[in-house]
Protein backbone atom coordinates (compact mmCIF):
# COMPACT_ATOMS: atom_id res chain seq x y z
CA UNK A 1 0.00 0.00 0.00
CA UNK A 2 0.86 3.57 -0.93
CA UNK A 3 2.72 5.83 2.28
CA UNK A 4 2.11 9.53 1.75
CA UNK A 5 5.41 10.10 0.77
CA UNK A 6 4.24 7.99 -2.76
CA UNK A 7 0.97 10.34 -2.75
CA UNK A 8 3.57 13.27 -3.05
CA UNK A 9 5.83 12.15 -5.45
CA UNK A 10 2.70 10.67 -7.65
CA UNK A 11 1.13 14.54 -6.78
CA UNK A 12 4.65 15.55 -8.08
CA UNK A 13 4.91 13.78 -11.16
CA UNK A 14 1.19 14.72 -12.51
CA UNK A 15 2.13 18.25 -11.83
CA UNK A 16 5.41 18.27 -13.47
CA UNK A 17 3.91 16.59 -16.66
CA UNK A 18 0.97 19.09 -16.87
CA UNK A 19 3.35 22.15 -16.39
CA UNK A 20 5.93 20.85 -19.06
CA UNK A 21 2.39 19.77 -21.69
CA UNK A 22 1.14 23.67 -20.68
CA UNK A 23 4.32 25.07 -21.89
CA UNK A 24 4.73 23.24 -25.47
CA UNK A 25 0.84 24.15 -25.71
CA UNK A 26 1.65 27.79 -25.22
CA UNK A 27 4.37 27.96 -27.22
CA UNK A 28 7.09 29.00 -23.93
CA UNK A 29 9.50 25.76 -24.81
CA UNK A 30 9.90 24.14 -27.77
CA UNK A 31 9.22 20.63 -27.31
CA UNK A 32 13.48 19.82 -27.65
CA UNK A 33 14.10 22.28 -24.95
CA UNK A 34 11.34 20.01 -22.99
CA UNK A 35 12.94 16.80 -24.15
CA UNK A 36 16.46 18.38 -23.26
CA UNK A 37 15.10 19.50 -19.47
CA UNK A 38 14.21 15.87 -18.57
CA UNK A 39 17.32 14.38 -20.23
CA UNK A 40 19.08 17.15 -17.84
CA UNK A 41 16.67 15.81 -14.81
CA UNK A 42 18.18 12.35 -15.60
CA UNK A 43 21.71 12.59 -15.75
CA UNK A 44 21.52 14.86 -12.66
CA UNK A 45 20.33 11.37 -10.76
CA UNK A 46 22.60 8.47 -12.91
CA UNK A 47 25.80 10.31 -11.71
CA UNK A 48 24.71 10.60 -8.12
CA UNK A 49 27.30 8.42 -6.17
CA UNK A 50 26.00 9.15 -2.91
CA UNK A 51 24.37 6.66 -0.40
CA UNK A 52 21.22 6.72 -2.32
CA UNK A 53 22.62 6.06 -5.27
CA UNK A 54 20.34 3.51 -6.43
CA UNK A 55 17.00 5.25 -5.88
CA UNK A 56 18.48 8.25 -7.72
CA UNK A 57 19.11 5.55 -10.12
CA UNK A 58 15.25 4.24 -10.42
CA UNK A 59 14.70 8.19 -10.17
CA UNK A 60 16.61 8.54 -13.60
CA UNK A 61 15.32 5.27 -15.19
CA UNK A 62 11.65 6.63 -14.22
CA UNK A 63 12.64 9.64 -16.28
CA UNK A 64 13.74 8.11 -18.95
CA UNK A 65 10.90 6.09 -19.21
CA UNK A 66 8.93 9.28 -19.78
CA UNK A 67 11.15 10.58 -22.68
CA UNK A 68 10.88 6.74 -24.30
CA UNK A 69 7.17 6.91 -23.39
CA UNK A 70 5.88 10.23 -24.80
CA UNK A 71 4.15 10.81 -21.31
CA UNK A 72 4.99 14.39 -20.85
CA UNK A 73 5.71 15.24 -24.57
CA UNK A 74 3.13 15.28 -27.46
CA UNK A 75 5.23 14.31 -30.43
CA UNK A 76 4.03 14.33 -33.60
Amino acid sequence: MPDQKDHAGMAALSICEALLLAMIDRKVLPELEIIGVLRDAAATHENDTGPDAEMHRAVAALINGIIAGGNSVRRS
